[in-house]
Parts: C-alpha cells; sequence; structure tokens
C-alpha cells in the first residue's frame, strides 16, 4: 500500500506542476507550430526539474537560499532568458502576418526543443527553494532522509513527464480542431505575450 504521506506528496507535486507558467508556455508555444517540438520541450522541462529536485536532495538548493547574490543571478538568468524567448515568439508572429511560411520556421528542431525547456525550467529561481522547503515535510522521522528524499524526487520527475508533453499533444490538437492557423495565431500572440510577462515579473518581483 502507498503511504499516506507519498499520496500527500504526489497531489502537491501535481498540482505545483500543472500550474500554469513560464514551463507551461514555453511547451505550449512549441506545440503550436509543431507538436514533435513541444513534446521535446516538455521533456525538457521534466529534466530541469530532476536537476532542481537533485540540487535539493544534495543541498545544494541550501547555498542558493543562504546566498542571496546566486539567487539573483539565477533570478535575472531566468527573466532575460523568458523576455528573450517572449520576444522571439513576438517577431516570428510578426512575421506571419507578412509570410505565413514563417509560422513553420518557428518550430524548432527536437534537441533545440529540449534545450529551451530545460533552460526555461532550470533557470526558474524559486524552484530550488521549493524543493529545498518542499521535500523535507514529507519525509517522515523513521524514514532514511536520502532514500525517501530521491523517491519523493523521482515523483515530481514523473508528473513532469506525464503532464508537459500531454501539454503539448493537446494545444497542438485544440490548434488544428478549432480552425487551424487562426487559432494557431492567437495562441502564439498568447503565449508570446505571457512569456514577456514573465520575465518582466521575475526581473521585477522576484
Amino acid at each position: 500500500m502507498i503511504p499516506d504521506r507519498t499520496l500527500a506528496f504526489t497531489a502537491v507535486a501535481a498540482g505545483l506542476i500543472a500550474a500554469p507558467g513560464a514551463d507551461f508556455a514555453a511547451v505550449a508555444r512549441n506545440a503550436i507550430a509543431d507538436r514533435r517540438a513541444g513534446v521535446c520541450t516538455g521533456l525538457g522541462v521534466a529534466t530541469g526539474s530532476l536537476v532542481h529536485t537533485a540540487a535539493a536532495v544534495a543541498g545544494v538548493a541550501a547555498v542558493f537560499v543562504a546566498h542571496r547574490s546566486l539567487f539573483t543571478a539565477l533570478q535575472v538568468a531566468g527573466g532575460v532568458y523568458l523576455l528573450y524567448l517572449g520576444a522571439r515568439s513576438l517577431l516570428t508572429f510578426m512575421r506571419d502576418r507578412v509570410d505565413p511560411a514563417a509560422e513553420k520556421t518557428a518550430a524548432r528542431g527536437p534537441a533545440a526543443a529540449f534545450r529551451q525547456g530545460f533552460l526555461v525550467n532550470v533557470t526558474n529561481p524559486k524552484a530550488p527553494v521549493l524543493f529545498l522547503s518542499l521535500l523535507p515535510q514529507f519525509v517522515p522521522p523513521d524514514a532514511d532522509p536520502l532514500t525517501r528524499s530521491l523517491v519523493l524526487s523521482l515523483i515530481v520527475v514523473g508528473c513532469a513527464l506525464l503532464w508537459f508533453p500531454a501539454v503539448a499533444l493537446a494545444v497542438h490538437s485544440v490548434g488544428a480542431l478549432l480552425g487551424g492557423r487562426p487559432v494557431r495565431r492567437t495562441l502564439a500572440l498568447l503565449t508570446s505575450l505571457l512569456l514577456l510577462g514573465l520575465g518582466v515579473r521575475m526581473l521585477l518581483f522576484g
């Protein structure tokens, strides 16, 4: 039987991963133009979550919490990267008004899409703090902390592996089902603006 703590952690982890944010926006943006690129972006996001949870288990995340300058540097890097993605997506959207073929050029190759998802997730400064504070709450006093934390980390990564590729498939299917290019353009604009907004928010408010 699965312990109650494990079930509770799974529910919390699934809720946090499913919450709309930079990861969701990056996956959706690539999925609009190309289904495979969206799935690969989702896999990159899941890999980034593996880095964060592994860092929390190893205690590396504690360093970022204790040293504000490192945390700030990661925050700036993450915000700038989101602004870059949002601006690039918006430029592609504008070019598509003149040249419809530009929509397909926005679809990234598998490796580039994977890298994009990974960087969006791994440069999120809130993730290490979140996992560092979350994991210990679900480690029973009589359990081995390292083993238990590793199990919880795998649950987080498993949820991400299920959720983000599913988001990519769903977004791509909705775009095709509801009218093709007009719907894809609307979704592309919304996700571009969302990336820009998240980048500004990260830089200004953390």
